[in-house]
């Protein structure tokens, strides 16, 4: 499911979304929950040094490496908590607005 927030500041309360409730322990890759994220991760390679710490640090899992090299982020579940920015020691994610990434993406 994806919502189409190009108007989110505009919205009132009253027509955001209901979320999800997730009842069951362990089934939160079942059900893709990026359309929650208002900021997005925007990983920088060229100053990744691949120390894996924002792997270690993500409370979803969202962040994959592929033969010990930052692999990428999977927007289907990231929630744009920006614990990745934040330990990344070198500042290779920089947290952009969501809408301002959907408008880059078209």
């Amino acid at each position: 499911m994806s919502w189409d927030i190009s108007k989110i500041d505009e919205w009132h309360w009253k027509e955001h979304p209901t979320g999800i409730a997730i009842k069951d322990p362990g089934n939160s890759r079942q059900v893709k929950t990026g359309g929650w994220r208002s900021l997005r991760p925007i990983h920088d390679k060229e100053k990744c040094n691949n120390c894996f710490i924002c792997f270690v640090f993500c409370p979803e899992g969202c962040i994959s490496f592929s033969n010990d090299e930052f692999a990428g982020v999977d927007y289907d579940y990231c929630k744009g908590c920006g614990i990745c920015a934040k330990e990344c020691p070198v500042d290779a994610f920089e947290m952009i607005s969501e809408i301002e990434a959907q408008s880059k993406e078209k």
